[in-house]
């Protein structure tokens, strides 16, 4: 039998549990969501499980709904086959995105992360640009990335090293490795990164090998995997967010390939992404210079003199503010959303009171 400990619930989660814990409640976590159902995985085995009534009419956005790692206070029944989910633990660490779409909102993708594992294959999908984005997204949520470039059988050792000094020029300090799902070179090293009771999630476009590399940890074809098409472009394979618990111990989440990367409210993010940009900025003549057409601009200065990359000053200037505009979109429609909120509780009351 394992214990909760086996699956991450440590001192850290330990500290909220009398916030949480009742009389007849139990402890899981969250193990895949697929449109609304739940499944939960415990000390014993993984059971289907839902939302407690009152629990889902209390939340006031998607973002407090539970996501794949998250940790849930649940009561069991039918013989304990089944549970129904009451709250949800703090989480430590967060993966999250702007929806898809034209929605202004976040889409939680995955909660309590020690690392992220950043995909991108060698062949087509390479995109330094692309590579900032997840980056930027994991400094937000206080996860640590690492970079994994695939199909390095694919390219020579030349396009292999242009590809890592790409990223290299591009100030990306994070660690890179690159494998092979099909020659196995790397999957030493990266099989050593993994320690048991820690959770990591592969993050990155369809077909760049996700699903592979989770097939080669098990030593069987558990998931289906399907080839790229004929321009190279990936394939969706992973329908669903799901936490999967690998022999040596540690926590593997796979998430299907995100077609958009759209960043919302990540200003942290942006600050621990691009350090060497925010530490120019300090030398900027005006505080609130946005490093675009202000004179005295540090920044740019910087770029004139090749101090810094220019198309790494142009990727944060994009992300900046695209950021800022779906900020200030969401904060506006939160405020609709906590009018009509409240206009709802009056109707309520006035109808209480008229009884």
């Amino acid at each position: 039998m394992m214990k909760l400990s086996d699956l991450g619930f440590d001192e850290w989660f330990e500290a909220h549990v009398s916030d949480f814990l009742q009389e007849g409640l139990g402890i899981a976590r969250i193990s895949a969501v697929d449109r609304g159902s739940y499944l939960i995985r415990n000390e014993m085995e993984e059971i289907s499980a839902e939302l407690a009534g009152k629990f889902y009419f209390q939340i006031d956005s998607s973002v407090d709904l539970p996501c794949v790692g998250d940790w849930v206070v649940v009561q069991y029944f039918n013989d304990n086959r089944a549970a129904i989910i009451h709250g949800v633990f703090p989480r430590r660490t967060f993966l999250r995105r702007k929806a898809a779409g034209k929605k202004v909102d976040f889409q939680m993708i995955a909660a309590n992360i020690d690392i992220a594992f950043i995909v991108q294959s060698c062949h087509f999908d390479f995109n330094v640009r692309r590579m900032d984005r997840y980056l930027v997204m994991a400094a937000d949520g206080n996860v640590e990335p690492i970079v994994i470039l695939t199909k390095t059988d694919l390219i020579t050792q030349d396009e292999l090293e242009q590809k890592i000094w790409a990223i290299r020029s591009s100030v990306i300090k994070t660690r890179v490795l690159a494998l092979s799902n099909i020659t196995g070179i790397g999957f030493d090293e990266f099989q050593q990164i993994l320690s048991p009771g820690r959770t990591y999630c592969l993050l990155g476009s369809s077909g760049v090998g996700k699903t592979t590399i989770i097939n080669r940890l098990i030593g069987q074809e558990a998931f289906v995997t399907k080839a790229v098409s004929g321009t190279g472009e990936g394939t969706h394979t992973t329908a669903r967010r799901q936490l999967i618990v690998l022999n040596q111990g540690s926590m593997l989440i796979d998430t299907p390939g995100m077609r958009e990367l759209g960043l919302l409210s990540v200003s942290d993010g942006m600050n621990q992404g691009f350090e060497d940009i925010v530490g120019l900025s300090v030398n900027c003549r005006y505080t609130n210079c946005t490093h675009e057409y202000e004179p005295g601009c540090a920044v740019r200065a910087a770029v004139t003199n090749g101090q810094l990359n220019e198309d790494h000053y142009s990727s944060y200037v994009k992300l900046k503010k695209e950021s800022e505009y779906h900020e200030m979109s969401y904060l506006d429609k939160r405020k609709k959303d906590r009018a009509f909120g409240r206009f709802i509780k009056s109707v309520k009351k006035q109808i209480k009171d008229q009884k």
